[in-house]
């Protein structure tokens, strides 16, 4: 899906001759800025954290505070300092609205992209 062109509005004084003219324009213009906003507003992706040197340990749960003040939808490895496989146990975690648990396969930093 795209997103909607914002319609730029090009209004004059000749144009507002009454204060219901000024508030129809200004009716119209909240509308426009709302079709464009709105889809962008909705997708979750959009709303994300990137977390910078991450670093996960062997043999443990790496509990890691994703800080996006609600349930986490989804991570990303933006960065991966080290050859090593990482997964998540998030199905198990209950307090997913806090934290991402992740566990790797060797010691590695990484950069995540939480959203």
């Amino acid at each position: 899906m795209s997103f909607k062109t914002f319609k730029k509005q090009i209004v004059d004084q000749a144009s507002i001759k009454t204060p219901l003219d000024l508030l129809r324009i200004v009716n119209g213009l909240q509308q426009a800025i709302d079709e464009c906003l709105s889809p962008m507003i909705a997708k979750f992706q959009n709303d994300s954290n990137i977390l910078t040197g991450v670093e996960l340990e062997v043999g443990k749960t790496n509990v890691i505070a994703h800080k996006l003040g609600r349930k986490l939808s989804g991570w990303q490895i933006i960065r991966l300092r080290g050859q090593a496989s990482v997964w998540d146990s998030q199905d198990s975690n209950a307090s997913q609205n806090l934290t991402l648990w992740l566990h790797t396969s060797d010691p590695v930093t990484v950069d995540l992209l939480v959203f």
